[in-house]
């Protein structure tokens, strides 16, 4: 089994550090405070060190879950000295930093995996399935909605700390990069941090796509609604287990002068029960034992962050 250390136990990093030692993976923890490392470390069976120390041991990989605008040097600096390297989203906050991982990782012969959850939720797989077998047609749109009231953040907006996990599930139903990208958000508790934030992206193939994301909202929302030629899909990751993925074989018929809409009763798609993050945490290692790529790596991770910092794209007109 390989054996990692967690870089960073805040608000997620906790959780990382709980599914890695019920993985019977986690060896060592680092923190800036070291009474919450040391706290961790007798809490899991773990070593608190330094982050010098974890690097010169012989851990097999790093799990960095410090603030994005860290991401970078501990990376590299991690693939530097031999480890394999996963880091939470977003890979960074610009592509020169997300670029220099994805090399340093790449030199070392290094896997560099990102932490998009949700492409490892039983039920999104499920939908991609889906939607790669065919069964809803050719896409014609799809919309992601992540909203709740809290938690507040003053290091990064609504968009950063939320929307990375839409664009990836969106990125890869459409499999294929936005030719448009449009985004706009407005700040209303913290000034410069948004906290109602859009994001509107318009695919080649004539698709499109938007992502609300905000943490000012009156309710917990978490669906994706993806509408094809063929039928709809809703990924509510709020409801019940066995409700969480709903079809809609609903047929629009244009056969007379306006058309008419025949409704069809819901499906609802039986998916496995599964913890995303220990799915997650589990590809990571089993990369590392089978040297394969990661389906979330630095390339996937790249795209999704070109979408994130889209000034770099042209927007519709």
């Amino acid at each position: 089994m390989p054996q990692v250390a967690v870089f960073g136990v805040g608000h997620w990093g906790k959780n990382l550090t709980r599914i890695f030692a019920e993985l019977g993976a986690l060896r060592i923890i680092v923190d800036h405070d070291e009474k919450t490392a040391a706290k961790y470390a007798e809490m899991y069976g773990a070593v608190a060190m330094t982050k010098e120390e974890a690097l010169a041991s012989d851990i097999d990989g790093v799990v960095i879950a410090a603030p994005a605008e860290y991401h970078a040097q501990l990376a590299i600096e991690a693939a530097t000295a031999g480890k394999h390297v996963y880091v939470e989203k977003p890979i960074a906050l610009n592509e020169d930093d997300a670029l220099a991982m994805i090399k340093a990782t790449k030199d070392a012969d290094r896997i560099l995996m990102v932490g998009h959850l949700l492409q490892y939720h039983p039920v999104f797989v499920a939908l991609r399935e889906k939607v790669r077998a065919g069964d809803l047609g050719k896409l014609r749109y799809a919309y992601s909605h992540r909203l709740s009231t809290g938690k507040f953040r003053v290091e990064e907006d609504a968009f950063w700390s939320l929307a990375p996990h839409d664009v990836s599930m969106l990125l890869a139903l459409f499999d294929e990069a936005p030719s448009h990208v449009r985004q706009s958000g407005l700040d209303f508790v913290t000034d410069g941090i948004a906290d109602e934030t859009r994001l509107d992206m318009v695919f080649p193939s004539g698709g499109r796509a938007h992502v609300f994301a905000s943490w000012l909202h009156p309710f917990k929302e978490q669906r994706l609604v993806v509408v094809g030629e063929n039928a709809m899909a809703v990924f509510d990751d709020v409801k019940p287990w066995d409700e969480k993925l709903a079809l809609y074989r609903h047929v629009i018929d244009t056969s007379g002068p306006v058309p008419v809409p025949h409704k069809a009763d819901v499906e609802y798609v039986s998916v496995p029960p599964g913890e995303p993050l220990k799915s997650e945490c589990q590809h990571f290692l089993d990369c590392i034992a089978n040297g394969d790529t990661p389906f979330t790596d630095g390339e996937e991770a790249l795209r999704v962050l070109r979408v994130m910092a889209s000034d770099t794209l042209p927007k519709p007109i």
